[in-house]
């Protein structure tokens, strides 16, 4: 099959997530869990480029410590890439530029994010034109968190987290982010936390998992407040446990003026929602003078796009 190149370089960009809420589901008969998750993205991206070539390779560079992110077909973006040429039958390869600002193995979906982005890098490089419903197919295959790297905005996901219903939100929330040194492997952070109920006798929690209705009308309202009563997530007592250093930093954002303060997914990346982008700014200049690094991001903001 030939294809015609749309451009000699194509550059996406997709954003990061918070998780506002998540809480997960007994673990099922094939090792994972059923969970329920409201997703934002937030204004920390993830830039990817892509050129054509003979074969499928990768360069990773970024603000963010990347001596952790492999650069063969472990790599999310890379697979990505792969899958759309299987599906489009496309014979060539690419040459894929990923720059990284999410955390990396820190809870926000950085590899999620350069694995959308490749997707529609690949897709406009190519001319495939496989369209948006066989894109979201193809990010599933990927990874939960793929799909809503896609989509962007704020969104319910149940299932594994792929299966996704936009949400509606009015306004904008501020958070104010902060990277933990060293990063939290997702599958050991579920573990965890099955270890964990198991000794609280949390064993059969039949209930299938669901959104907090109160969080939904929160993001309806545009209510930080509000949301801040109902968010939270059911990995962070398994993310603490595992690394206890993120309870001070925690408490310090608690008596700055965060509205709540949360582990974002498995971690270790800690999320605090501030009342407005003012407050947000003060609680980073707080957080900052006690030497972490703070970021100032808000959302929602739109999925994997052109630029």
């Amino acid at each position: 099959m030939t294809h015609a190149f749309v451009a000699d370089r194509v550059h996406v960009r997709a954003p990061g997530k918070l998780n506002l809420f998540f809480e997960v589901g007994d673990v099922q008969d094939d090792g994972y869990h059923d969970v329920a998750s409201a997703y934002q993205a937030v204004s920390l991206f993830e830039d990817v480029w892509a050129e054509p070539a003979d074969d499928f390779t990768i360069a990773i560079s970024g603000t963010v410590d990347v001596s952790g992110v492999p650069a063969d077909d472990r790599n999310l973006a890379l697979r990505a890439a792969r899958l759309v040429a299987q599906k489009a039958g496309y014979a060539g390869g690419v040459h894929l530029d990923v720059v990284k600002h999410v955390p990396v193995a820190g809870g926000m979906g950085g590899g999620s994010a350069d694995a959308a982005a490749a997707l529609v890098a690949c897709d406009a490089l190519w001319g495939t034109d496989l369209g948006a419903a066989t894109l979201h197919q193809l990010a599933a295959r990927l990874g939960a968190d793929v799909p809503f790297a896609l989509m962007g905005g704020t969104a319910v996901g149940t299932g594994r987290g792929d299966e996704l219903s936009a949400a509606l939100v009015r306004g904008r929330f501020d958070w104010v982010v902060v990277p933990a040194e060293g990063g939290l492997s997702t599958p050991e952070v579920y573990a965890h936390l099955d270890v964990l109920r198991a000794e609280h006798g949390a064993l059969s929690r039949v209930r299938t998992p669901a959104v907090d209705p109160g969080v939904l009308k929160a993001l309806r309202a545009g209510d930080p407040v509000a949301l801040a009563e109902h968010a939270r997530n059911d990995l962070q007592a398994a993310a603490l446990s595992l690394r206890p250093d993120l309870r001070a930093t925690l408490e310090l954002g608690d008596q700055a003026g965060a509205l709540a303060g949360m582990v974002s997914g498995s971690g270790p990346t800690l999320a605090f929602l501030a009342a407005d982008a003012e407050a947000a700014l003060e609680l980073q200049v707080v957080l900052s003078a006690a030497g972490l690094r703070a970021l100032h991001v808000h959302g929602p903001v739109p999925g994997a796009r052109m630029m």
